[in-house]
């Protein structure tokens, strides 16, 4: 009976832990700090924001082939298909994926799924281990994605630790992530934890909620010398920190 008691007392202690950590399944100890997506769509870490992404502008550096970045951003429905897939270009781990949002939004977490590819492939593939994140920030490069401070950091676990759907990481501290036009991802090493295997990556998913409030196009001007008066712009407008083209920005 004394065993019994303590084995009891021990398993509500656990709960309680994964209660405050957003955990939405009984896992075993090693699951604190992140939640397992089976089937639904929508949780307590919100919705979907794949309808607020702004597909067709969505970029990738160092992506094998074009557009590979914007294929793996699927459906909910689709999360656990293995292809079409991203994968960084070969001998080199790093990937620089760029999300802009077309309204702001607040995103709660970050789901990332990676799978083998088809056997007949025999470039050496491994899935991403650190993942650094930045918002508003739709001008880096692999230096600057290097040297700056992210909002946010998280190092993913392998896939074999869930097999059956997806993770969500809780994005902390929540703050940083509110009414933000835009996320990027930073990729800087795979679990290998070799510079010569290329990073795989089969879904990233974001889930949150939008604002309805409409990211506004800015168009540049470019002037020999600027006055301070000519480039007031109205307090807190959403999108403004935009002033170079994308296709400079990326190197396109």
């Amino acid at each position: 009976q004394v065993v019994s008691h303590q084995h009891h007392e021990t398993r509500i202690i656990v709960l309680q832990l994964y209660s405050n950590s957003n955990i939405t399944m009984d896992a075993p100890p090693e699951c604190s700090g992140h939640s397992h997506d089976h089937e639904h769509q929508g949780d307590d870490l919100g919705l979907s924001l794949r309808p607020q992404i702004d597909l067709p502008t969505v970029t990738c550096l160092n992506e094998e082939a074009l557009n590979m970045g914007q294929a793996v951003l699927k459906l909910h429905e689709e999360r656990l298909s293995a292809e079409p897939f991203l994968r960084s270009q070969e001998d080199d781990p790093e990937l620089l994926l760029y999300i802009p949002f077309t309204e702001a939004v607040t995103v709660t977490s970050l789901a990332i799924r990676s799978v083998p590819p088809p056997q007949n492939d025999d470039v050496p593939v491994a899935p991403p281990r650190t993942i650094k994140l930045f918002t508003n920030r739709d001008d880096l490069d692999f230096e600057t994605a290097r040297e700056l401070e992210p909002q946010a950091q998280l190092e993913a676990l392998p896939p074999q630790h869930f097999v059956e759907g997806t993770i969500d990481y809780p994005l902390r501290p929540a703050g940083r992530f509110q009414n933000i036009s835009s996320l990027t991802l930073f990729f800087p090493d795979n679990q290998e934890r070799d510079d010569d295997v290329s990073t795989i990556i089969t879904y990233v998913g974001l889930k949150g909620k939008g604002s309805r409030q409409k990211r506004m196009a800015v168009e540049a001007v470019y002037e020999s010398q600027g006055m301070p008066k000519d480039h007031k712009v109205p307090e807190g407008e959403f999108g403004m920190h935009q002033g170079l083209s994308r296709e400079s920005e990326f190197g396109d």
